[in-house]
């Protein structure tokens, strides 16, 4: 069944809108502090760049089998090169990313010694982008959602997803027919009205409801009162280690434990799971088994060092597995 169901993934087209960024990561050793500061000197061993925020999301989709075209905006500089060269390379249509000169390419530089990060160092701008440049992003959805069959939207708060560009994306993708999942940021929470998927994690919701939800009872009224409010069919809320919680309206809220065998790094497991979410559920139209494949996703890329995909392989494997 999970095979046929990793098969079918080849045959979805999905548009992926939101905040891309460029994950650099510089690892090496530590053995003396500075003599110009109390501060380690690292030397590096190695360094690589990898596709971040919703360039993972949409890194994810297409490890997963299917087809993806990213939107979002990058500015006019290295960065920007060098993720559309890494993600052209991976098959993964650019046509969405609009160029603005007035702004830097998300860029963030981790670096690490002996599988620890001692220092992040991010550039970025995260003014909202203006009416100009809400035109283009909507003229390119215009002509790419006819010819997909989802639309993920990735939200980092990093200027991109004004109220009024998500809005106006919600009502194109209704007019198209085409079913809507969000990983949203607080922010911008109550403009996401009428999603198929929402999918915040507990401490998001928690800040965007403005109450501690210290026992299970508060946790699911609060949770089936916000997706009656937004209009969500599905509401999905990730816990890190406590695993995943679905909330569909139709039962009492479903809990799955999380399937990391070893937590060595979550970056990017949020991007993993919308889009193996998304993907299961435009196939089955089950979220309860969309669910399932999505948190044993998570569970893969938890296991490795920094933003990674999971492949239909390494999925198959977890359900193979016994017990």
């Amino acid at each position: 069944m999970i095979r046929d169901l990793l098969n079918e993934f080849k045959a979805r087209r999905v548009l992926v809108l939101g905040d891309v960024m460029l994950d650099h990561y510089v690892w090496g050793r530590v053995e003396r502090i500075s003599p110009e500061a109390p501060v380690p000197v690292l030397e590096a061993q190695s360094e690589e760049y990898r596709p971040g925020g919703a360039a993972n999301v949409a890194l994810n989709v297409r490890s997963l089998g299917a087809q993806v075209v990213l939107a979002g905006v990058v500015g006019d500089d290295a960065p920007a090169k060098i993720l559309k060269e890494m993600l052209a390379e991976r098959g993964i249509d650019t046509s969405g990313l609009a160029s603005d000169p007035q702004r830097s390419t998300t860029l963030k530089t981790r670096i690490g010694a002996v599988n620890q990060q001692i220092v992040r160092i991010d550039y970025e701008s995260r003014e909202e982008i203006g009416s100009a440049l809400q035109r283009r992003i909507l003229d390119s959805l215009e002509k790419l959602l006819p010819g997909c069959d989802a639309l993920i939207i990735e939200d980092y708060n990093k200027g991109l997803l004004t109220a009024e560009l998500i809005a106006a994306t919600l009502d194109c993708a209704k007019r198209h027919g085409v079913p809507v999942a969000v990983d949203p940021k607080q922010r911008n929470f109550s403009t996401y009205r009428g999603a198929d998927i929402f999918k915040p994690n507990f401490k998001e919701l928690q800040a965007a409801l403005g109450a501690a939800l210290d026992h299970e009872e508060e946790f699911f009224k609060a949770a089936g009162e916000l997706r009656s409010q937004l209009g969500s069919r599905n509401l999905i809320v990730t816990r890190g280690a406590r695993g995943m919680y679905v909330f569909d309206g139709k039962s009492r809220p479903r809990h799955l434990p999380t399937c990391a065998r070893e937590v060595y790094d979550v970056s990017g497991a949020g991007d993993t799971v919308i889009a193996a979410l998304t993907l299961a559920w435009i196939c089955t139209r089950d979220i309860q088994l969309a669910a399932e494949v999505a948190n044993q996703a998570a569970g893969v890329v938890c296991g490795i060092k920094g933003t990674a995909c999971v492949s239909p392989a390494a999925l198959l494997e977890c359900f193979n597995e016994p017990g």
